[in-house]
C-alpha cells in the first residue's frame, strides 16, 4: 500500500536531497505563482494592498491573457479553479468553461458530413468558437470571494497591455512556429500586425505592447467606474458590458464575419458556476478537484488503483514504478472516455468509479510484466469493474509526439496569510488553432472540439453544455484542511502531470520545487481531447530526465518510449504549513514559470 513514512509537515521544505535548479519560494503573508513573473507580480500588488488571494488570483488571470497570449489562453478563453475560503471553511469548484453555441448542434455537423468537431490548423477554425467564460469565471470570484474592484484587479492587465512589457524568450519562440502566422493568414488580417510588426518576431528584450487588447480591458474598466453604489455593482455593470453590451456584440459580430457558430444571444446567457469539488482520499489525505465535466476524475481514479501497490518499494521513476503509473492511467482514460461529460448522470455516476471495490479491482487488471498495447475496455462499476467494450469514439491513430504538451497553457496559485487559497487553469484560443479577432485584440476559444458528434454520450455536443475539458485542478487536504495546490498545463498531459505531482508530495516526500522538477512521463494509450482526437496505442511519453537504462527496461516491457520535450508543462506547487502557517511554494524552470511570496 502507498503510505507515506511521515505526516508532509515533518518534511522539512528546504530540504537538499534532490538537486533542484531552484530554492522553494517562502514567506509568511501570501504567495503568488504564475506562468510569468509579471503574473505572478500582478496577484502580489492586490496581496500588497490589502487583497486576498481570490482578488490576486483574478488580476493574475486578467495579466496572463496579456502576457501570456502564447500559452494558449486568451481573454475570451475559459477557466477552471478550485477554492478555499478560510474564514467560511468552505471549499468550493468554479467553472468559468465556456459553452456550446445554439446552433453548434449534432444535425449541423452531420449534415456537413463532420464526425468530429474541426478546429484549426486549417480554415474550419470557427466552427470551434466556444463562448468564453474566463472573464465570468473572474467576475464571479471577484464578487462572491474577492475584496477588491474590477479596476484595481485590471490595472496590471491593462499597464501591461497598454505600455508594453519585454518580449521574452519562451513566448518569442512560440511565435517562431510557422502555423502561427499561417493561421493569422487564413483569417485576415489576424494577428500579423500585432505579433509581427515589420514581418518579424519581436526581439527578446524588445518593449511589446497590445493596445487592441488593452482597448477591450479598457472597456470593463468603464463600467466600474460609471456604475454607482458597492464594488459589486461595478462587476454587475462590467458583466453585462461584456456579456450582454458592446464587447458581447463585437464577440458575435465577427464570429459570423468569419462563419462561426458563436452569436451574442450565447454570451447573453452565459454564468460561471461554482459547485461541490470531487472528494477522495489516498495515503491518508483528502485530494479534491473538479467532477466529470473535466477529466479531473483520471487522477482520482488512478491513486485508486495506485494505493493496491507499494510505489516507495517500486522506486521514484524506476522502469517498474513508471510501468505501473503509466498503466493505471490508460484505465482511467479508458473510463474517460467512456464515462465521463457535463450530462446529469455521467455528474452524479462519476462516484460509482471512484469505490475502492471498483479500484480494486481496475487495478487487478495492470499486467506486471507487460505493457497493454492498445486502450483496454472501460469497466462497469455497477457491475464490480467487469469489462465492456465501447468502440464508438476511436480516435485516428497516429505516432510521434503531440504539441499539445509544448505549447500547453498556463496555471495560477495563490494562498494569503488566513489560509485562503486557490489554483486555476486558465486556457483557450491557441493561436495556430483559432482565429484573431483585431477588434478584441485577441483569439476565441476553440474548446468544442472536445465534443463528441453524438447524441447518446456524456460527453456529445448539446447547446449550452460544457465540453468535456482537460483543464483541471487540486487541493491537497490535511486533518481535513486543505493545505497544498497542485496544477500543471498540458492537454491530455494535465492529470497525468498531476498524479505525479500528488505521488512525488505524498509518497516521496518531496518538497513543492522537488516534486515540479521531477522528471516526468505520461502515456499516450489514450483518445486525445483535441481535433483530430490523435489515438497512439503503446507510446508512452518521457522526458529527457529518464535515463537510457530505465527507457530500455520500458521497452522491454513492451512500451514504445518517446522522448518529449516535457511532459506537463509549467507545474505549481504551493503549500500553507498547517502548524506554522508557513507559505511555501515550487515553480517549473521548464518555461518561466516564477512563484513570489512576502
Amino acid at each position: 500500500m502507498s503510505k507515506p513514512t511521515q505526516a508532509v509537515h515533518e518534511f522539512e521544505h528546504h530540504t537538499t536531497d534532490r538537486k533542484t535548479t531552484r530554492p522553494v519560494v517562502s514567506g509568511t503573508q501570501g504567495i503568488v505563482t504564475g506562468g510569468h513573473p509579471l503574473v505572478s507580480m500582478a496577484g502580489m500588488r492586490m496581496l500588497l494592498s490589502g487583497g486576498n488571494a481570490f482578488d490576486a488570483a483574478v488580476a493574475a488571470g486578467f495579466a496572463a491573457a496579456v502576457v501570456e497570449p502564447t500559452a494558449s489562453y486568451t481573454l475570451c478563453g475559459e477557466c477552471v479553479a478550485l477554492i478555499h475560503d478560510a474564514r467560511a471553511r468552505e471549499t468550493l469548484a468554479l467553472s468559468g468553461q465556456g459553452t456550446a453555441p445554439a446552433l453548434a448542434t449534432v444535425g449541423l455537423f452531420r449534415g456537413r458530413k463532420l464526425d468530429r468537431i474541426p478546429t484549426g490548423p486549417g480554415a474550419d477554425a470557427h466552427l470551434s468558437f466556444t463562448v468564453p467564460g474566463a472573464v465570468d469565471g473572474y467576475l464571479t470570484l471577484l464578487e462572491t470571494h474577492g475584496t477588491k474592484s474590477v479596476s484595481e484587479v485590471l490595472a496590471p492587465a491593462v499597464q501591461y497591455a497598454e505600455h508594453g512589457f519585454p518580449m521574452y524568450e519562451y513566448m518569442h519562440g512560440l511565435l517562431d512556429i510557422p502555423e502561427t502566422r499561417t493561421q493569422f493568414d487564413l483569417y485576415p488580417p489576424g494577428g500579423t500586425a500585432v505579433f509581427y510588426p515589420g514581418g518579424r518576431v519581436p526581439e527578446v528584450g524588445e518593449l511589446f505592447a497590445q493596445p487592441a487588447l488593452g482597448g477591450t480591458l479598457r472597456r470593463l474598466i468603464e463600467a466600474d467606474t460609471r456604475a454607482r453604489g458597492h464594488r459589486t455593482a461595478g462587476i454587475a455593470a462590467a458583466r453585462e458590458r461584456f456579456y450582454r453590451g458592446d464587447v458581447a456584440a463585437t464577440i458575435g459580430a465577427f464570429s459570423e464575419r468569419v462563419g462561426g457558430l458563436l452569436r451574442a444571444s450565447d454570451l447573453a446567457g452565459y454564468r460561471a458556476r461554482l459547485e461541490a469539488p470531487l472528494r477522495m482520499t489516498f495515503a491518508g489525505r483528502e485530494i479534491l478537484g473538479q467532477s466529470a465535466w473535466t477529466q479531473g476524475p483520471v487522477l482520482m481514479q488512478a491513486l485508486g488503483m495506485l494505493a493496491t501497490f507499494d510505489l516507495r518499494a517500486l522506486g521514484h521513476n524506476s522502469a517498474r514504478y513508471i510501468h505501473v503509473v503509466s498503466e493505471a492511467l490508460k484505465l482511467a482514460f479508458a473510463d474517460r472516455e467512456e464515462y465521463y461529460g457535463d450530462r446529469e448522470d455521467a455528474l452524479t455516476g462519476i462516484g460509482d468509479l471512484l469505490t475502492p471495490a471498483y479500484l480494486k479491482e481496475r487495478a487487478a487488471l495492470i499486467p506486471s510484466d507487460r505493457a497493454t498495447p492498445e486502450a483496454p475496455a472501460p469497466g462497469d462499476a455497477r457491475h464490480r469493474g467487469a469489462a465492456r467494450r465501447s468502440g464508438a469514439h476511436a480516435g485516428v491513430r497516429t505516432s510521434g509526439v503531440s504539441t499539445a504538451a509544448a505549447d500547453g497553457t498556463t496555471h495560477i496559485a495563490a494562498i494569503d496569510r488566513e489560509g485562503n487559497m486557490i489554483c486555476l487553469t486558465p486556457s483557450g484560443g491557441v493561436f495556430r488553432k483559432s482565429a484573431f479577432a483585431p477588434e478584441l485584440g485577441c483569439t476565441l476559444s476553440t474548446r468544442s472540439e472536445m465534443f463528441f458528434v453524438a447524441d447518446d454520450h456524456p460527453n456529445g455536443l448539446v447547446p449550452g453544455k460544457r465540453p468535456r475539458t482537460t483543464l483541471v485542478s487540486y487541493l491537497i487536504c490535511e486533518g481535513g484542511v486543505p493545505t497544498m495546490t497542485v496544477g500543471c498545463p498540458g492537454g491530455d498531459d494535465q492529470s497525468q502531470a498531476d498524479l505525479q505531482l500528488v505521488l512525488n508530495l505524498l509518497v516521496f516526500g518531496m518538497n513543492p520545487q522537488q516534486a515540479v522538477e521531477a522528471p516526468r512521463f505520461s502515456t499516450q494509450t489514450l483518445v486525445n481531447s483535441f481535433w483530430p482526437r490523435a489515438y497512439r496505442p503503446g507510446q508512452l511519453n518521457v522526458e529527457p530526465g529518464i535515463p537510457e537504462r530505465t527507457r530500455s527496461e520500458l521497452r522491454a516491457l513492451g512500451h514504445e518510449v518517446s522522448e518529449a520535450g516535457a511532459c506537463g508543462i509549467g507545474a505549481v506547487v504551493t503549500r500553507r504549513d498547517p502548524q506554522t502557517g508557513v507559505l511555501s511554494a515550487g515553480a517549473d524552470p521548464r518555461r518561466p514559470t516564477y512563484a513570489l511570496a512576502w
